[in-house]
């Protein structure tokens, strides 16, 4: 049904982001504002801060990302916002703009699940060489998520394992905080182990080798911390905390790829693609670990570029496209919600609102 572009909203977290894609998925105009600098001082993100830090910068954002891509709102093909998971507060100030818009203009409305939109990023046209056909496999491997997922279409998901406590990047932003490093600290904690020694520490591989691709992440950070309290107190030596970042660092990709291993031994010859998405994905020394791990299955694997394994709203709108193409939109009293797992009943196209 869609025929015009479709502006995409996020708002799930600490980022407020929109973009305009066309109908066939190339991006038009995009921004992203990052609150880094309001959530830093108390070292993690703080829902009510992020929801007043959404609702006063996503308005101008949304009229100054339209006016760049050269798109009247009322020749927008739908508008699609991210309805949930994440903080409530920033998904309801999100939902109420894209609503809002949708409204004025009569057009398609579009609630993502924000998980939904990092699972179908690989088929954004272009990104994966040959495309991404369904079904494929992901992982998604984020600050607050980490799982398997088969991928067989556009709503319609089978979790195959994830975290039974901590996810990856909430490992990382916590191992970051014991060495001292300020938030966000995954990042800051791959460009510290890039000079450590990654053998120096024989940290822990929770699940390793065990049946399933279920997750575990808090004996290894629990491993960390009992290390870091070895040393004398304050400021670790430079070297030591470049050693235990990359021997943590190296234990999480050993991890992630044993775990993603199994998963594709149980898809087996169903799917040939491992799509890895989330925060973590952009971390290099995981993917070539999946990427060894892949290869030796006869898998591909495909992760977007950086800037768009972090919440985006390219990612929002290109699902927003995918829906649309199904003639799958959603009513304007659609409640975002705090909690939506990718395998929710209500995921599956035939129990959406058809247009």
């Amino acid at each position: 049904m869609q025929t015009g572009p479709v502006l995409g909203i996020e708002s799930s977290c600490d980022d407020t982001a929109v973009a305009v894609l066309d109908a066939d998925g190339r991006v038009l105009a995009e921004q992203v504002l990052s609150q880094e600098r309001e959530h830093a001082p108390f070292g993690g993100v703080v829902p009510e801060i992020a929801a007043r830090a959404h609702l006063a910068y996503l308005p101008d954002l949304a009229r100054r990302v339209m006016e760049r891509a050269g798109v009247a709102f009322a020749a927008l093909g739908g508008v699609a916002a991210s309805a949930g998971p994440g903080l409530i507060g920033g998904l309801i100030v999100g939902s109420g703009v894209a609503k809002g818009i949708a409204l004025a203009h009569r057009l398609p409305y579009v609630a993502v699940n924000h998980l939904e939109a990092h699972a179908l990023t690989a088929r954004l046209p272009g990104l994966v060489p040959g495309g991404a056909p369904f079904p494929y496999l992901l992982l998604l491997i984020s600050g607050g998520h980490c799982q398997c997922v088969a991928v067989h279409g556009v709503g319609r998901y089978r979790r195959l394992g994830g975290t039974v406590d901590d996810a990856a990047g909430e490992a990382f932003d916590k191992v970051a905080k014991l060495l001292g490093l300020p938030w966000p600290g995954g990042p800051v904690l791959e460009r510290l182990a890039a000079s450590g020694d990654p053998r120096r520490y024989d940290f822990p591989r929770p699940m390793l080798g065990r049946p399933g691709c279920d997750f575990s992440f808090s004996g290894l950070k629990t491993a960390v911390a009992r290390e870091v309290a070895r040393h004398p107190a304050g400021p670790l030596d430079g070297q030591v905390a470049a050693d235990i970042a990359a021997s943590f660092q190296r234990a999480v990709a050993e991890v992630l790829a044993d775990r993603a291993g199994h998963a594709m031994d149980m898809l087996g010859m169903e799917a040939d693609l491992l799509v890895v998405a989330g925060g973590v994905a952009a971390n290099a020394t995981i993917r070539a670990a999946l990427n060894h791990a892949a290869a030796q299955r006869g898998y591909r694997l495909a992760a977007a570029p950086p800037r768009l394994c972090t919440d985006n709203a390219v990612m929002v709108a290109w699902a927003g496209i995918e829906r649309l193409r199904l003639g799958l939109t959603d009513a304007l009293d659609f409640a975002p919600r705090p909690r939506w797992p990718l395998d929710a009943p209500d995921m599956r196209p035939e129990k959406r609102a058809r247009a």
